[in-house]
């Protein structure tokens, strides 16, 4: 099955096929840094971060650009608050970005473009547009002429006349602009110098770039005229995807993109996130545990702390281009997920010795071709599946859980060890290309950023393998209600198995409560 992914732009699924395969020029549209990354943030990395991780291993060479924009009122606005500069503002949310990210465990982008890096590749391409008569200027600002570009509006379906200005709540308001601009529609490309704010020197006065030239001139720096796949937020598409294609193709005459890709949003319980409405989360403080308000988790400061793997899998479980929402509930059933993905990657470093296994060799070798691979190669394969292609891994995870308790109670594995191997090593190979990082609780007997195991007792296992007392019982009980509730019904019917494995039947009464028995 080829690889099919959708295209914005077209507004269907296609195979994709890159301009020079194996290469693919990919460029994800970054941050504004003048504050902490926040969940939003989270879902649209860890997705294009997921990827790019599967084409890599789909045997693609995969040169990913991401921008920072370091200069934009919200950062000059941050500067003036703290007393501070633009540029300082910049560089420490710019570092506060790769702490979160780090974490996260998103890959590092080949290069990193700052638009103000870019001002003289940004100048180049007014130029360029304002002798082809796609710009004008007016009283220091340059202005991209929107009429002048037959095909606006391509890419977000709109019609120029039902466009308003300023939609991406950066252009000034105001009856200025309105003075300055031949249409509404019009856009700033270059923007006359304000009394205590930085500028550049340029041929229409001092000043600095508009925000959607910025992205235009860096992908053409560091990716060429045409490249693979843009990606971005679902927010993005209009109108600074919009504008973009409008720069770029009008100054080119060629496609910016052959592919455009967005993600959905995240809402926090049903509701757009915002300050104002006190439900605006950072990634530091959802894996910090200093998350409040309305999506606060009841217990310690401790149980309100999210592993990095388990917002990882959050993100994943949804489709990326399906809005999710964070819930208590939602949340609540990754940090369970994980934790079965986490135990069943340790299960070669456990019980590897006991089965006759190298680990360290085993790890070391490729994937192995099996039915799960298969199954996990065309959910990935059709648009990026990823809640199937998790399935796949689920089932794999429970497998092996179920071997573990055989072996921990002393009892004899009926499974193969080389089969029962295959399945760990083709786990832990799944898992990576997914972006999961090795389990945190057993960081310490890990080398480097392998699954691999110095010398450790399993003993917490097995006594967590004993027999479950009532209260465990009762609570995993809750953790599949609130499962299903977050229509996450394959973390519930995993705990359902899981309980059965361990000789627990459970049957659902019609008032939605559920009993339950020991077999």
């Amino acid at each position: 099955m080829a690889l099919t992914l959708y295209n914005s732009l077209t507004r269907r699924e296609s195979p994709f096929e890159p301009l020079e395969p194996p290469k693919v020029r990919m460029y994800c549209c970054g941050v504004t840094v003048y504050d902490y990354c926040h969940v939003g943030h989270a879902r649209a990395y860890i997705v294009w971060d997921m990827v790019r991780r599967y084409l890599m291993w789909r045997g693609y060479d995969v040169r990913y650009v991401q921008n920072f924009t370091d200069i934009d009122d919200k950062i000059l606005d941050r500067a003036r608050e703290t007393n501070s500069t633009m540029e300082a503002v910049a560089e420490r949310f710019i570092e506060e970005y790769f702490v979160d990210m780090d974490k996260l465990n998103i890959l590092r982008a080949d290069e990193y473009p700052r638009a103000t890096h870019t001002i003289d590749g940004i100048k180049r391409l007014i130029h360029e547009l304002e002798n082809k008569g796609y710009a004008y200027a007016s009283s220091g600002d340059v202005y991209y002429n929107v009429r002048q570009f037959a095909d606006y509006g391509k890419l977000s379906g709109r019609k120029l006349e039902e466009m308003q200005a300023g939609a991406s709540g950066r252009l000034e308001t105001a009856e200025i602009e309105a003075q300055k601009k031949q249409d509404s529609s019009d856009f700033a490309l270059w923007k006359s110098a304000k009394p205590g704010e930085p500028a550049w020197d340029s041929s229409w006065g001092k000043g600095r770039p508009g925000w959607h030239i910025e992205c235009s001139a860096m992908v053409r720096d560091c990716l060429g005229e045409t490249i693979d796949i843009h990606c971005g937020g679902s927010d993005l598409t209009f109108p600074h995807h919009e504008n973009e294609i409008a720069q770029s193709e009008a100054a080119t005459g060629k496609s910016l993109a052959n592919y455009w890709m967005h993600n959905a949003f995240v809402t926090v319980n049903g509701k757009k996130m915002s300050k104002s409405l006190h439900n605006f989360i950072t990634i530091r403080d959802l894996l910090d545990g200093n998350w409040s308000g309305d999506t606060a988790l009841e217990g310690s400061e401790k149980s309100k702390a999210v592993a990095p793997m388990a917002v990882r899998l959050f993100v994943l479980t949804a489709h990326y281009r399906s809005q999710i929402d964070f819930t208590e509930e939602a949340i609540a059933s990754a940090k369970n997920g994980w934790q079965t993905l986490e135990e069943s990657l340790a299960f070669g470093g456990l019980h590897g010795s006991q089965l006759g296994w190298d680990s360290q060799k085993i790890l070391q070798l490729p994937i192995v071709e099996s039915e799960a691979v298969q199954q996990f190669r065309a959910a990935m394969d059709d648009d990026f599946n990823t809640p199937n292609a998790l399935a796949v891994m689920f089932e794999l995870a429970k497998e092996l859980r179920r071997e573990r308790n055989i072996i921990v109670h002393g009892g004899k594995t009926e499974i193969p060890s080389e089969v029962l191997q295959q399945k760990w090593q083709n786990l832990v190979k799944l898992a990576e290309v997914l972006g999961f990082r090795k389990p945190e609780w057993l960081s310490e007997h890990f080398i480097g950023d392998s699954f691999i195991f110095r010398d450790y007792a399993p003993s917490s296992l097995e006594d967590e393998i004993s027999e479950l007392p009532d209260e465990e019982i009762e609570v995993m009980i809750q953790q599949r209600k609130d499962a299903r509730k977050a229509k996450n019904f394959a973390e519930g019917d995993r705990i359902r198995n899981e309980l059965k494995d361990r000789g627990i039947t459970l049957i659902d009464q019609k008032d939605g409560t559920t009993i339950w028995h020991r077999s």
